[in-house]
């Protein structure tokens, strides 16, 4: 019995751990089997005076400390008791602007962000924010009514994910491609408008839109191609015999020099052997 409360008191001590300046602890478990608590940190979100932010003021709650088996829609579903939820996003820093959405896709969503997160909370109404203040929990993360998939159970399931039907993700490909199109013609449209037209400063910008974009080779074509290289190789040989000519005729212009040198050698010594002393 008073092991039992020493543990209680030891429990509620955790509980009432100090929050961080301008938060508020919100104690979350697991599940009702658990005995040790979670603490998330809430504060409203707000930027310093002249930083910009995209999430929307009064609306947005900040949680910190969110740990890994929590999803976003297990955030949702939490503070939904606060009020109607419009949006959940985890992160893995605090970022002042909030991230582009992207269609979600069931087989190119990126991986989840490993550890522990932070998120952003917005509420239809600013009554969600001031009624998610003033939680006080403990909050269950799995219940009987929506599980949170653990150990084995969730191994299997990850493993059933990750066997893909090929016509859906065909399906998927396909309306990918369609709306990428989509947005290059519409960039292309648009550079076309501003081709030519100066800036406020003046300044035309240039772009590579007039380069002639290549053509698929056709019967023909090879055959040009085919009868260029031969030519090349023609030339190539011809080079090739006039450089060995030139060569030829460098030694025999070699060897007559040193004949001649020789020869010159020897009319020397016969004028030295001829010459005599004549005193008078």
């Amino acid at each position: 019995m008073v092991a039992r409360k020493k543990k209680r008191a030891a429990r509620e001590a955790e509980e009432r751990l100090p929050s961080p300046p301008g938060y508020s602890a919100i104690p979350v478990k697991f599940s009702e089997k658990q005995q040790a608590s979670h603490s998330l940190y809430v504060r409203e979100h707000s930027v310093r005076e002249g930083a910009k932010s995209t999430w929307p003021k009064k609306r947005t709650l900040f949680v910190l400390n969110v740990p890994p088996y929590c999803t976003e829609a297990c955030l949702s579903r939490l503070f939904s008791r606060c009020g109607s939820v419009q949006s959940v996003e985890l992160q893995a820093k605090p970022d002042l602007a909030e991230s582009p959405k992207e269609p979600s896709s069931k087989f190119f969503d990126p991986k989840p962000i490993p550890g522990f997160q932070v998120a952003h909370v917005v509420f239809q109404k600013p009554g969600g924010v001031v009624a998610a203040l003033a939680l006080k929990g403990p909050l269950l993360i799995s219940t009987e009514s929506h599980p949170v998939k653990t150990g084995v159970h969730k191994w299997i399931s990850e493993y059933a994910d990750s066997v893909l039907d090929p016509e859906a993700l065909r399906a998927e490909v396909d309306t990918f491609m369609e709306a990428y199109d989509q947005k290059m013609a519409e960039e292309e449209a648009k550079a076309k408008e501003e081709e030519g037209v100066p800036d406020e400063e003046g300044w035309v910008k240039v772009t590579r839109r007039g380069r002639r974009s290549a053509l698929p080779r056709t019967e023909a074509a090879n055959l040009r191609v085919l009868e260029k290289e031969k030519r090349k190789r023609a030339r190539k040989e011809l080079l090739n015999f006039y450089a060995w000519q030139h060569r030829e005729t460098k030694m025999e212009h070699l060897a007559q020099l040193r004949k001649k040198f020789e020869e010159d050698k020897q009319r020397l010594e016969l004028m030295r052997a001829q010459r005599k002393f004549r005193p008078y």
